[in-house]
């Protein structure tokens, strides 16, 4: 089993509702960045469906980012779940 990790990425949202946002997220215990992320809405019972970017833009804290996790990951907004 995968060991947890609390090192953290920002998550670049690119377009819908959120366009321009950034929120804080936690890797995946394999290190990858999460797929999917689900982000309440501030009002009202519904929040927002985002996907990872295809040819995703990628942040690093360095130049070349080798042996580096991503500080910065793109995401798309995918759709609305009303709850």
């Amino acid at each position: 089993m995968g060991m947890a990790t609390t090192t953290t990425y920002t998550a670049k949202l690119i377009d819908g509702p959120l366009e321009g946002k950034t929120v804080s997220t936690d890797f995946l215990d394999s290190g990858d960045a999460r797929p999917r992320l689900k982000i309440a809405a501030s009002a009202g019972s519904k929040h927002y469906l985002y996907v990872l970017a295809s040819g995703a833009e990628v942040e690093y804290a360095s130049e070349d980012g080798r042996g580096e996790l991503p500080t910065a990951v793109s995401y798309r907004y995918l759709e609305t779940v009303f709850d």
